[in-house]
């Protein structure tokens, strides 16, 4: 059983939390980051369609995208939308594959410029580095978020149609370890290189583990409900989508966020030596004050 203290300390931390939360002014940048991101779909559905077209994958669209599209729109709105899709994959790959990548990296360099500067308010430090510096590790940071994003997407969709028994069971249960990797690889170099000031490995532990969890859940919810609930046949049915689907990409923006002040937050703690049991049982240490009295 939780000792008491521990208890009040865990309450404290979540209260200090939302209040950093506010004055920071995170529900702002995580709005500008989410709507970024939003921005950034349409580009990121052409070149995932201009890459399958280039990899000679279109039979992917085929045989696991449209099937999954056609039950929830009508006949009409399905047959332009493979028919886009096949002519996307048939014609023009390499423009639009250079196109595609240009607008995507510039939709995650905002967004990314945005988390930089949330970082920083949450790390209260000053923005120090020249324009160009900061400049060249957002357009770093975007390009690598780009390239792990886009590697996810082709693995979750290539993975399950390759063939043979042996080989198609171990792709199909590697992308569901190579996903959530590169998740971890983007939200530890972001969390480590985003902020003017680089905060020390051991803090980007328990934010990041959060932010992987929590996307994680959303994600697996957001599928089960686009899967299994939506409906794109009506009016309301297609408001709907568009409205849960803007509060995925903010729930998944703002988490990322909420992760960074949880390590900042633990940090303060621990060096005032308040270290939550939070932060023992992450670091493998058996008593919260361990790393205090050593």
């Amino acid at each position: 059983m939780q000792p008491p203290v521990s208890k009040r300390r865990n309450a404290s931390l979540l209260r200090q939390l939302a209040d950093e939360f506010g004055e920071h002014r995170l529900f702002i940048y995580a709005t500008s980051v989410g709507f970024r991101a939003l921005m950034a779909l349409v580009p990121l559905v052409l070149l995932a369609l201009g890459l399958l077209g280039a990899l000679n994958l279109k039979a992917t669209w085929h045989t696991s995208v449209a099937p999954a599209i056609r039950p929830h729109v009508t006949p009409a709105v399905f047959h332009a939308i493979d028919a886009s899709a096949v002519t996307i994959m048939s014609t023009g790959t390499a423009p639009l594959i250079v196109f595609a990548t240009a607008l995507v990296v510039w939709d995650m360099s905002l967004a990314l410029a945005a988390i930089v500067e949330a970082l920083n308010r949450i790390h209260d430090v000053e923005e120090t580095r020249s324009f160009v510096r900061r400049a060249a590790t957002v357009l770093a940071l975007a390009v690598m978020t780009a390239v792990c994003v886009i590697g996810s997407v082709l693995i979750m969709t290539v993975a399950p149609r390759v063939q043979g028994h042996v080989v198609h069971f171990v792709f199909g249960v590697g992308r569901w370890l190579v996903g959530p990797l590169l998740l971890m690889v983007v939200v530890g170099a972001v969390m480590r290189f985003g902020p003017a000031e680089r905060p020390e490995k051991r803090w980007a532990s328990a934010g990041s583990l959060l932010v992987i969890v929590v996307w994680i859940v959303a994600s697996l919810l957001f599928k089960f409900w686009a899967t299994n609930v939506a409906d794109f046949k009506s009016a309301v049915g297609s408001l709907t989508v568009l409205l849960f689907l803007s509060w995925y990409v903010f729930v998944s923006s703002a988490i990322l966020l909420v992760g960074a002040q949880v390590d900042e937050l633990l940090r303060e703690k621990a060096e005032r030596g308040e270290s939550p049991r939070l932060l023992a049982v992450i670091h493998g240490q058996s008593s919260p004050r361990s790393s205090t009295h050593s």
